[in-house]
């Protein structure tokens, strides 16, 4: 028996790829499906199913890809019903692969189809459960993803997986592994611990939804404090409840080279997004006008899907050479399947055709904290509340870069804005959204928040 989780740290999400006897299972597969078909290949494995633990909301699944391409039955648990082909198993169904078998436990909660896979090994012994979001490492699955319904409610979904916790999970052995589908960082959980796998046993000591806890007590717990989910997240669950294009479609459409003459003739056509993917230092010192930022190199998925409210939007990449699909890919992770090209020869070609170019101004925060002492200045604090209230800049203003999309025509276009978040990446895609959206005085803080601490600017805790 071989067992591989496949951990993808933009997302926060685990897949795994499961083995027995020249048979294989592949677990919430990532849209992109051809390392799992050439994992299967080295081995000389044939991939026999495709299980899903329920419908994601925070990445579009591989799994009608996976399926067309070798054959494989996808699977859901019950109650699930889909757009295409898909077998959907009873509560306590097994599956067999090679000498091992996958058993299907209906554990609803998380949504109403939510299922957790229990591996039995050669010897028929329970050896691991893949949890999907009803258990994670620390925690549990947020309770208000589900389709909204007089029995959908937060509190009706966590008191069912209260009941799926103690019911289907509590009782196997505490060896038993639990794979989870997310770590800490993603939007699916509160407090997910960073480490991706544990045994029950030991969840069953730690983690609080395991513990002697009340009913009442577990339902206040899981339906407090939970953040608005991203606004991309019911519609990646629709998508992966009906049914997607092909992974080679959207590479094929997105992976079109573009001279800087075409490349801006179809941003004048198309009305597509520019889009630029570099780091934060290179798109401050100079950009496609009208461009905005989400670096690569860091949240870049979750923020995409965040920010960019229409999946059908077109979108043209401005991308270091050599990173072209990875741009393609993540974006399609996320449901945007429509970039329609990439710049080829990035921003040094467009400026070596003669076309404009912008810049962010930036500021260091000793050269800021000489400008408060000499009059008062409009400072905006892109991170999240929770951030904000923990220490900020006397006066700033807390405007998280998350809801950016609402609070953008709070402020006057031509007044100055100096912009900063933790370390600069938020501020810079804050600056990127203003700059594009008409606001012409807008000013970067290098090093973010630990920069302005270093510098001894004032700050306040409330």
């Amino acid at each position: 028996m071989k067992i591989e989780q496949i951990y993808t740290g933009c997302l926060a999400t685990a897949t795994y790829y499961i083995e027995s006897r020249g048979e294989a299972a592949v677990i919430d597969p990532l849209r992109e499906v051809a390392p799992y078909i050439a994992k299967a290949e080295e081995n000389n494995a044939k991939i026999k199913y495709v299980f899903e633990t329920h419908f994601h909301a925070d990445f579009v699944s591989g799994h009608v890809d996976l399926a067309q391409k070798t054959g494989a039955q996808i699977v859901y648990g019950p109650t699930a019903s889909t757009g295409f082909e898909a077998y959907i198993a009873k509560d306590d169904e097994e599956f067999k692969i090679g000498d091992i078998t996958i058993k299907a436990l209906h554990t609803p909660g998380h949504t109403l189809e939510s299922t957790t896979y229990l591996c039995l090994d050669e010897d028929g012994k329970p050896y691991c459960i893949f949890t999907g979001d009803t258990l994670f490492i620390g925690d549990v699955g947020r309770p208000d993803l589900a389709q909204k319904s007089a029995d959908t409610t937060p509190q009706a979904m966590a008191s069912n997986l209260y009941d799926s916790l103690r019911r289907k999970i509590m009782p196997l052995p505490d060896e038993v592994i639990v794979y989870p589908a997310h770590g800490a960082g993603s939007a699916c959980g509160k407090n997910m611990s960073r480490h991706t796998f544990d045994t029950l046993g030991n969840q069953k000591a730690t983690n609080y939804a395991l513990s002697n806890i009340s009913r009442e007590d577990f339902i206040k717990e899981l339906t407090t404090g939970i953040l608005p989910p991203p606004q991309y997240f019911p519609k990646n669950a629709k998508m992966n409840k009906e049914g997607t294009q092909a992974i080679d479609e959207v590479y094929q459409r997105g992976l079109h080279a573009l001279q800087p003459n075409d490349f801006e003739n179809a941003a004048n056509q198309t009305g597509a997004l520019l889009l630029d993917v570099r780091s934060p230092q290179d798109f401050a010192k100079g950009f496609i006008p009208n461009s905005i930022f989400i670096g690569l190199d860091g949240a870049f998925a979750p923020w995409v899907g965040a920010l960019i409210t229409d999946l059908n939007q077109p979108i043209l990449l401005i991308v270091d050479e050599g990173r072209e699909e990875e741009a393609v890919k993540r974006l399609a992770r996320v449901g945007y399947d429509y970039t329609i090209g990439y710049l080829k020869g990035g921003v040094k070609a467009w400026e070596q055709a003669g076309k404009a170019l912008d810049a962010v101004v930036t500021i260091d925060a000793k050269d800021l904290k000489t400008q408060l002492q000499q009059r008062n200045l409009h400072v905006l604090d892109v991170r999240r509340p929770d951030e904000f209230n923990a220490g900020h800049l006397i006066n700033a203003d807390n405007k998280a870069l998350d809801f950016i999309n609402k609070w953008t025509n709070d402020f006057d276009k031509k007044q100055t804005h100096y912009i900063y978040c933790a370390g600069g990446y938020r501020s810079m895609i804050s600056s990127s959204i203003l700059k594009s959206r008409g606001f012409t005085n807008v000013v970067n803080i290098n090093g973010g928040y630990a920069a302005l601490k270093d510098a001894g600017l004032n700050f306040s805790n409330n």
